[in-house]
């Protein structure tokens, strides 16, 4: 890589790939021509020849005409020999950029190029810098290039912008030149800041060290860069909140053998006594309550007084975190000279697609010019199509979760009668009970389920939003965005959303069940509650879909790019020369990003929505963040090929879906807390109606449990085999059989449900008093940004000011004296015509 005005175009088999950099030819042995002359020698030709051979002529004409438009832009094209090429027949095209050429379109672009070297100094390091020193990389690779004062480009001010050497003086992500990873460049070539990438980024012993933001930001742009940006910080912040439910998940730990409820569930005289009602219709037995001993200690894990603590505390964190990144987003935008960037300029360009499938033409009314038009009645028959295809997979998205809940309802009678009846699994049931078995497998069939549907629903979606014809850029991603966000969450969260708010709320009681479709009788809750459950499914689905995203990230480019290599290469690797290696990777394609973007939030709502049923999730986002930062790192810079660079000061359209999800959060977790979780019925019974001073809580398994008598159970429900048990217990507050409201709600219950409504009215209040002040007192950008911007414009201006000013003297030929004499007078003409005045 000598030339260091050398462009990356690939473009293979005559199409044009994603990058503008290198062209490569694809043809046989045999040259096209003497093919062609072949079938004009009088060889019988069938028409498909012929029309192969009409196909092959306008594609030669086009491509010397694309060829021959590039020469006039002031490109200068140097075409490899092909015997040079690792198969002996494939051309590349190598597009050189002439320095003419780069000031001409640097200028037209209005490119920020240093003028001085900035005289702000860095931050300076504080006593918390210093202890994270073995995470931090060195100074030449967190920061490649001092930072500059700087101003827009132009060609006629040349002698004004520092360019000690014009090879260097346009950044790498501005002309895309290529290197080898896996060795440094030698000289006298440029830096090979691929390599250095690799060697400080993108491996996984680096796992614990920061990222180096500008040298991701010079070798791939501005949109990589602060996708990059962001991942990192939403880690740095995760771990904040990591730590915090790690610490409530072992208070869990360490209370669960000594919890009241779970003691007296276990007690033999006290669980062993209660006799439970049937959880299904004939096939179901009777059971006793200390069979779920074990159930109800994991129950406590995360079903404990802490959790109410941690459900506020995520809801500050999100704030914060939110607040902080646009902090961090603005200090970003001065860094990388993006606070005048005008992000439209790029998105609002018009897709190449629109242009092609437009008849129309009308004129602008800014630019006053004919363009491009389609009429709404020739687009709205797709927008229909669109709108009820989404509609329809998201029906089948709730199909697919209620299909989940009826095999949930037909296997667990299937595993409680097997279990009842095969004595070699009593030793089984005492951890693995029907509940469990049947939440585990139906959390798994559903996992399986989601992954299914996304994976057709991708596919679908991408083609429904090209087939709308979206003008702009800025169009088709927002379309594609709505259309992506609205499914996945559906499809991921939709399960955890019925166990969470529906799952065991609407059962009814023993003789008068509620069922769904008149066949299935509607899913109870473990006497623990239904949170464990929740917090079951909220681990198969975060953790598998976590685990199966970084397993593809990772094998599905590897695999792909070992093949094509496979099949391609003839000769030794001496002769395989680093623009055909790059042009073998996989293209990450224009919604790459899009794809890495959509996981992230995906994941923030795991963290968010659901936090109070699982405190573990945070931990388990930031180990999985931390691997991802490195697959990405990694996938990057060795399996794909290099993206075309591109601007963006800020993440888009997600931010503020990151700040929709944020607010609803709130609101489900307090739901959660009141009506999954069994903190409200506890301090109820805690403060209301404990007849134990010294123990408070003692009693209140009995008191939670309401009583039903056998008798009155109609024929259809009750068990085959006939017991002497007289009554049995089930989770509710309803009158016993022998008062006069038999099986009507008393009051405890009336009780229970005002405490949890004026809970979820407090919680929520607190929590947004808090947001808001939080959001109040965090500026968007820092004092110190907004003076270093300050800062700069006024220099900024000074050193144009100045740079006028002596090409003015040099253009009048005259030294300082004089000029400044020339200067009072011609100001003294103009005071004086003035006064006249």
């Amino acid at each position: 890589m000598g030339d260091p005005n050398l462009l990356e175009v690939v473009v293979e088999k005559g199409k044009r790939s994603s990058r503008d950099t290198s062209y490569a030819f694809h043809m046989n042995e045999q040259s096209q021509s003497s093919r062609e002359s072949s079938y004009l020698i009088g060889e019988e030709t069938t028409p498909a020849k012929r029309f192969n051979l009409f196909l092959r002529r306008r594609l030669m004409e086009r491509r010397k005409e694309f060829e021959q438009n590039l020469i006039k832009t002031g490109l200068e094209l140097e075409t490899e020999d092909k015997r040079d090429s690792e198969d002996g027949r494939t051309y590349f095209v190598k597009i050189h950029a002439p320095w003419e050429v780069l000031v001409t379109y640097a200028e037209v672009l209005g490119m920020k190029m240093p003028i001085k070297e900035s005289d702000i100094p860095r931050p300076e390091h504080t006593p918390l810098s210093y202890m994270l020193g073995p995470v931090k990389l060195p100074a030449n690779v967190r920061h490649p290039h001092p930072e500059y004062f700087t101003a827009p480009f132009s060609r006629h001010r040349q002698e004004l912008f520092l360019i000690d050497d014009p090879s260097s003086f346009f950044p790498s992500s501005s002309r895309n030149r290529i290197g080898q990873y896996w060795k440094p460049s030698e000289p006298p070539n440029p830096v090979n800041e691929r390599y250095i990438l690799y060697q400080n980024w993108a491996r996984f012993s680096y796992f614990y060290k920061e990222q180096p933001l500008d040298l991701i930001r010079n070798y791939f742009g501005e949109k990589i860069a602060i996708y990059f940006v962001f991942l990192g910080f939403y880690t740095e912040m995760l771990f904040f909140a990591a730590v915090v439910g790690l610490a409530c998940f072992i208070y869990g730990l360490l209370s669960m053998e000594h919890n009241t409820n779970s003691m007296e569930i276990c007690d033999p005289n006290i669980g062993g006594q209660m006799i439970m009602c049937p959880l299904c219709d004939l096939v179901c037995d009777y059971w006793r309550l200390n069979s779920t001993c074990l159930a109800s200690k994991f129950s406590h894990l995360f079903d404990n007084e802490s959790t109410v603590f941690f459900a506020i505390f995520m809801g500050i964190w999100v704030t914060l975190f939110l607040e902080c990144w646009k902090q961090r987003q603005a200090k970003l935008e001065y860094e990388w000279d993006l606070v005048d960037f005008e992000e439209e300029q790029q998105q609002l360009q018009l897709r190449p697609e629109f242009e092609a499938m437009c008849k129309h033409r009308k004129m602008n009314a800014v630019t006053k010019e004919m363009e491009p038009y389609m009429p709404l009645c020739a687009r709205l028959p797709w927008y229909f199509c669109s709108g009820a295809t989404v509609v329809l997979w998201m029906s089948l998205v709730v199909s697919s979760m209620v299909a989940v809940i009826v095999y949930r309802l037909s296997v667990f009678a299937t595993f409680a009668s097997f279990m009842e009846r095969d004595a070699s699994l009593k030793q089984v049931k005492s951890f693995l009970t029907p509940q469990i078995a049947t939440s585990l497998t139906g959390s798994c069939l559903n996992f399986i389920v989601i992954l299914i549907l996304n994976f057709f629903y991708e596919k679908i979606s991408a083609w429904i939003t090209k087939m709308e014809i979206p003008r702009t850029y800025q169009e088709y991603e927002s379309s594609l965005t709505l259309k992506m966000f609205l499914f996945q969450f559906v499809n991921y969260y939709s399960s955890c959303f019925y166990v969470a708010f529906f799952k065991g709320k609407l059962v009814g009681y023993p003789g008068k069940y509620t069922y769904m479709f008149n066949v299935w009788r509607s899913e109870e809750c473990d006497p623990g509650g239904c949170l464990i459950e929740l917090t079951t499914q909220l681990t198969i689905i975060m953790i598998g879909k976590q685990v199966f995203g970084n397993v593809k990230e990772a094998i599905y480019p590897l695999v792909l790019n070992w093949w094509r290599r496979r099949k391609a290469r003839t000769n030794s690797e001496k002769l395989y020369s680093r623009w055909e290696q790059d042009h073998d990777l996989e293209r990450f394609g224009p919604l790459g990003l899009f794809y890495e973007y959509l996981e992230t939030v995906i994941q923030f709502g795991f963290v968010t929505l659901f936090v109070a049923s699982f405190p573990l999730a945070p931990l388990l986002a930031l180990i999985n963040n931390i691997v991802e930062i490195r697959v990405d790192a990694w996938k990057l810079t060795t399996q794909y090929r290099r993206t075309v660079a591109s601007k963006a000061h800020s993440i888009g359209v997600w931010q503020d879906i990151l700040y929709g999800m944020a607010v609803l959060s709130v609101a489900t977790n307090a739901f959660i807390v009141a009506f999954t979780s069994d903190i409200i019925p506890r301090l109820v019974y805690y403060y209301a109606y404990s007849t134990d001073a010294m123990q408070p809580m003692k009693g209140y398994v009995n008191n939670s449990l309401s009583v039903f008598l056998i008798a009155d159970f109609p024929n259809t429900t009750v068990p085959w085999e006939n017991r002497d048990f007289t009554t049995c217990r089930y989770r509710d507050y309803r009158y016993p059989p022998d008062h006069e409201k038999k099986y009507f709600h008393n009051m405890q219950f009336w009780h229970v449900l005002a405490a949890k409504m004026t809970f979820i009215i407090v919680i929520e209040h607190v929590v947004f008093l808090v947001k808001f002040l939080l959001a109040w007192m965090i500026p968007d950008v820092p004092k110190d940004v907004v003076e270093r911007i300050k800062r700069e414009k006024l220099m900024t201006v000074k050193i144009l000011h100045d740079f006028e000013l002596k090409k003015l003297k040099e253009n009048l030929g005259l030294n300082s004296k004089d000029f400044s004499k020339h200067f009072m007078i011609e100001e003294s003409k103009v005071n004086l015509a003035g006064s006249t005045t």
